[in-house]
């Protein structure tokens, strides 16, 4: 897996378009990744996601034990594992393993940065336990930030072939991939 380090006060180009996430979490040597589309940057300094993990999943046990989580952001290559980690739960067994996952450790988390992902944020939680009981809204504080130098480089991303593109999750299984980029120039 080709990872390049992006600095932290750009973190947020990594989710500033909106893609879905692989949310991977791991506690006392049980791992699992779950869907998620309602992924967000918050801050800049520190840089800060807001992410929504259903109270009730493995995923969040796993989160609320260990104080941690990775955003992995999927190419559209993996859409089918996406959708797959997204309907079924991890108290059924080893999603990683039932999906042909594979992924390693973090620089600042154990979570799994999963492999054929395009970027991946390290995240440790802000507890703000209102907002994770009442609304499933948990916020992260952004350790480390990865990208593939092939998509995203220089604080852009430019995707050099489909299989490569992030992915927008729709609804009953339809997704979009983003499209290609273009500049316009504010007028003076």
């Amino acid at each position: 897996m080709t990872r390049q380090a992006v600095p932290l006060a750009k973190s947020y180009l990594l989710l500033n378009h909106g893609p879905v996430t692989l949310v991977s979490s791991a506690h006392a040597g049980q791992r699992n990744v779950m869907a998620a589309a309602w992924a967000m940057p918050l801050d800049f300094d520190p840089p800060k996601v807001a992410v929504v993990i259903d109270k009730n999943t493995l995923t969040a046990a796993l989160v609320n034990a260990s104080g941690e989580f990775v955003l992995n952001v999927p190419a559209r290559a993996l859409a089918d594992k996406a959708l797959a980690a997204g309907s079924c739960s991890g108290r059924d067994g080893d999603k990683f393993a039932a999906l042909g996952l594979a992924g390693e450790a973090g620089m600042c988390v154990a979570a799994p940065l999963i492999d054929g992902c395009i970027a991946w944020l390290e995240c440790r939680i802000l507890p703000e336990p209102r907002n994770q009981q009442v609304y499933d809204l948990y916020v992260g504080e952004v350790l480390a930030a990865w990208a593939d130098p092939a998509v995203f480089s220089e604080g852009r991303w430019h995707f050099p072939d489909d299989a490569r593109r992030s992915i927008h999750y729709v609804a009953g299984g339809q997704f979009f991939s983003t499209g290609d980029a273009f500049d316009v120039k504010a007028n003076d």
